[in-house]
């Protein structure tokens, strides 16, 4: 069969990887891929968000199965404009993309259907947000209610950071549209993990845990980014709190989407914050995260495409989910001023030396060198005998690697705070 995986991040690398292995997969294309996608597949210069090029390229190859990799595709319809052209996509419809694609949408769902979460308010007039902006107390998080390339939520420790923060986002418009409405939410205390199932529309099956580490810096300081690393399974889960998770809020998501009428076929992510062995929701995706999916699809035992095809023809229910003993940690390399502004094309050294797993994210081809081409760069992972041994393997391996202004995370899959 051919398969297009669209997207260029590195997630996106770790499907294709997975897919690659699949004996079903006689043709594998990524549109627009990356120099690290470029080795296991047939790159096509095609943007993740033109969706009608990406409609007319599949019809026009014969592409048998498409696998969404990110999020603007999907909150743009994609999956809807496939399926009415008689092409086989994987991933949620826009109505259940605005999981992802409205964060005052996914709250209110929660709400609706008693799945636990933090207290919230939105707003769509500056003032009025001002006026409001104590109701939570200090700190308090603000979050753009539309895509922002996972940098639309901020912590504010303060008042003066609150509405500094609001008028970047609803009058500078920092986030562009995402920031036309905003949701105030109160602060969680905890530990932040994530889930990532796969849903058919009648079953909902977890993945194997995993943990990510959101802020720029060591000991969780710095910026909110995009991801700066993770390891599976996590520490935090054990039979007690995977019965929890279940109950209280995969059951309630699955029954919530059908009493909806949201056909629900594709990847939910799942963003949690665990305290006493219990969990809230923080948000909802519809895709899987990055860099959560670098560490849980290489401990996937299962043939990717057998997975996906029992979801999007509803039979989830026959798969029996077969994940490695082995534990995997990742580490996100990133250009130096990231998530803020970084220079590109910095040629990237020692890529062959390595030995480990290298998912490239922010990479291209410049000549015969490969160049940094965003802000996340690659992600290296090893899998071992446990986490610890996987964390040694793969901050060895990662010191092979170098580019100018190169940063990374020292504390990845160590102690929480």
């Amino acid at each position: 069969m051919k398969v297009l995986v669209i997207g260029s991040g590195a997630r996106e690398h770790a499907i294709t990887w997975k897919v690659k292995q699949s004996n079903k997969v006689t043709e594998l294309f990524a549109a627009p891929g990356n120099a690290g996608i470029a080795e296991i597949a047939t790159c096509v210069p095609i943007k993740a968000d033109d969706i009608e090029r990406l409609c007319d390229f599949a019809l026009k190859h014969a592409i048998d199965l498409t696998i969404v990799g990110p999020e603007v595709p999907l909150v743009l319809g994609i999956v809807d404009l496939f399926r009415e052209k008689g092409l086989r996509i994987f991933g949620p419809d826009k109505h259940g993309a605005l999981f992802e694609g409205s964060k005052s949408y996914s709250k209110a769902f929660m709400i609706e259907h008693n799945i636990p979460t933090a207290s919230y308010r939105e707003f769509t007039n500056l003032e009025a947000a001002k006026e409001e902006v104590s109701i939570f107390g200090y700190p308090l998080v603000i979050k753009a209610d539309g895509l922002a390339a996972g940098k639309g939520v901020v912590i504010c420790e303060n008042r003066e950071d609150a509405l500094k923060t609001l008028d970047e986002m609803m009058s500078d418009k920092v986030f562009g549209q995402a920031g036309d409405k905003v949701v105030f939410e109160e602060f969680l205390t905890g530990i932040e993990a994530s889930v990532l199932c796969f849903v058919d529309g009648q079953t909902i099956m977890p993945m194997a845990s995993a943990q990510d580490y959101k802020k720029a810096f060591d000991n969780d300081q710095g910026l909110n980014t995009g991801g700066m690393g993770a390891y599976s399974p996590s520490r935090l889960f054990d039979e007690v709190l995977d019965a929890h998770v279940n109950e209280a809020i995969l059951q309630p998501f699955l029954k919530g989407t059908q009493k909806e009428g949201i056909d629900y076929k594709g990847i939910i992510f799942i963003g949690l914050m665990i305290k006493d062995n219990k969990a809230k929701v923080i948000e909802f995706n519809c895709r899987l995260g990055d860099p959560e999916t670098q560490v849980v699809l290489p401990r996937l035992e299962n043939d990717l495409i057998e997975v996906i095809d029992a979801c999007i023809d509803g039979h989830l229910d026959k798969v029996n989910l077969k994940w490695s003993k082995s534990s995997a940690v990742g580490v996100v390399l990133a250009s130096g001023g990231y998530p803020g502004s970084y220079e590109k094309n910095k040629v990237i050294s020692g890529l062959d030396s390595c030995e480990e797993i290298v998912f490239h994210a922010g990479t291209t081809h410049k000549g015969k060198d490969i160049v940094t081409n965003g802000g996340r760069v690659l992600t290296v992972v090893s899998l071992a005998e446990d986490i610890e041994a996987a964390k040694q393997k793969t901050y060895k391996n990662l010191n092979r690697i170098s580019f100018d202004q190169m940063m990374y995370r020292k504390d990845i899959a160590g102690p929480q705070l």
